[in-house]
């Protein structure tokens, strides 16, 4: 499988503009997006890395967004959520949109640059992966793993944002299975849009400009099931069963809303994803009333 498909998410050759400064930085540009686009290695990828570097110093946009997504995602290059951030703020500053975009994905905010930009140094090469002890396989796990190679890269930004904004990838690979089945440009009749479905409403209200961007959409549609994790304190059903028909619905009818739409997504979930609560940040918002009014009707 080639290694580059994470950052291809939001990172392709056919949609960027490699024409930048002159025939010397637009071969080199290209070089690096060549050996990007073919790596079948981390050592590939450190090869594009250490190109993009010397590119990025002359001051390539493109260059400083892509060597961005290896450190965003430790492709070729250590995972380094600080340099990444740096070598978006750089590009967009320059007027680069979809570094601005990742900017506000990577969720951190960082003036460090790597060595390899500020002088004329070669990247460090990204340590061996380290083996972990093997879990047996959740409900998702074995879902994901019948999906086609060609949606691989889908899975691992999930999995990145999610460790961004400290949610378990598990449930939002979940929320993705039961939303498009992983289908970017997936809508909905009633206008919910790409990978996490989300409605115009909740694409303003999480400020997603492009919700068939694949890092766009799963931003928001992370930061809206954190918000619902911390509104309902941690209750799975409570804050997928909001995710799917709004938490006006779920405060109204005390609980999941009587709609065979949303019981039914809530009944998918459950075979997913099997944990009943989830770690959740009580400085985001207050919690629901319902959550009360559950417990005194329980006296």
């Amino acid at each position: 499988m080639l290694f580059f498909m994470a950052s291809a998410a939001v990172s392709s050759p056919e949609s960027s503009e490699v024409s930048e400064g002159g025939p010397k930085l637009d071969a080199l540009l290209l070089k690096a997006i060549s050996y990007e686009a073919s790596a079948e290695s981390h050592d590939d990828l450190w090869q594009a890395a250490a190109i993009y570097c010397e590119a990025s110093r002359l001051g390539s946009t493109e260059a400083q967004y892509r060597l961005g997504m290896l450190y965003a995602f430790g492709k070729g290059v250590p995972e380094n959520r600080a340099f990444a951030a740096s070598m978006f703020s750089m590009a967009s500053q320059q007027g680069h949109a979809k570094a601005f975009d990742m900017l506000e994905t990577v969720n951190f905010e960082s003036q460090i640059l790597p060595a390899c930009v500020t002088s004329d140094t070669m990247p460090e090469k990204r340590p061996p992966p380290v083996s972990e002890p093997t879990e047996h396989p959740a409900p998702i796990d074995l879902y994901l793993e019948s999906l086609p190679g060609s949606k691989s890269w889908i899975i691992d930004l999930a999995n990145k944002i999610s460790d961004w904004y400290e949610i378990d990838p598990k449930l939002v690979l979940s929320i993705i299975t039961v939303e498009s089945e992983f289908e970017t440009k997936a809508r909905s009749p009633k206008s919910a849009m790409g990978l996490m479905q989300l409605i115009p409403a909740t694409a303003e209200r999480f400020n997603v400009k492009n919700a068939y961007n694949a890092s766009q959409n799963i931003r928001g549609g992370i930061e809206y099931l954190r918000w619902l994790l911390s509104y309902y304190c941690g209750n799975i059903e409570l804050a997928t069963a909001a995710y799917n028909a709004g938490e006006k619905a779920v405060d109204h009818y005390l609980g999941i809303p009587p709609y065979p739409e949303t019981r039914e997504y809530v009944k998918r979930l459950k075979k997913l994803y099997l944990r009943s609560t989830h770690p959740y940040d009580k400085n985001i918002t207050e919690p629901s009333p319902i959550l009360t009014k559950r417990v005194t009707s329980r006296k």
